[in-house]
């Protein structure tokens, strides 16, 4: 089965230059520009690959890993600020953000 092997790279790619970003890089991270924003963008199969490092990141999985990696971000909880995008096989997504930060107010 595709989704459990497969990061849905093609897929993020896609919703990123939908929403208007400047999609640059190659493999299964890339970046994500727009205005002054830019999200390194990272396909995963499993929560068990996150990132140490970054500033603003979105990670971008199979609907039925999200809830799983949105714990493991939970629990590990980086220094950075994340959402999660949820792909389904049709192509439609759901977006999980990190709970709000008690230092942000």
């Amino acid at each position: 089965m595709a989704t459990v092997s497969t990061p849905p790279i093609e897929q993020a790619r896609t919703i990123f230059s939908d929403l208007g970003y400047t999609v640059t890089g190659d493999g299964e991270e890339f970046r994500a520009e727009r205005k002054w924003r830019v999200v390194r963008v990272t396909a995963l199969t499993d929560s068990e690959t996150t990132p140490d490092d970054g500033e603003l990141r979105c990670f971008v999985t199979w609907s039925d890993r999200a809830s799983e990696l949105r714990r493991h971000l939970r629990r590990t909880d980086p220094e950075y600020e994340w959402a999660i995008i949820g792909v389904r096989e049709g192509g439609d997504y759901e977006v999980l953000r990190a709970p709000p930060s008690a230092t942000a107010a």
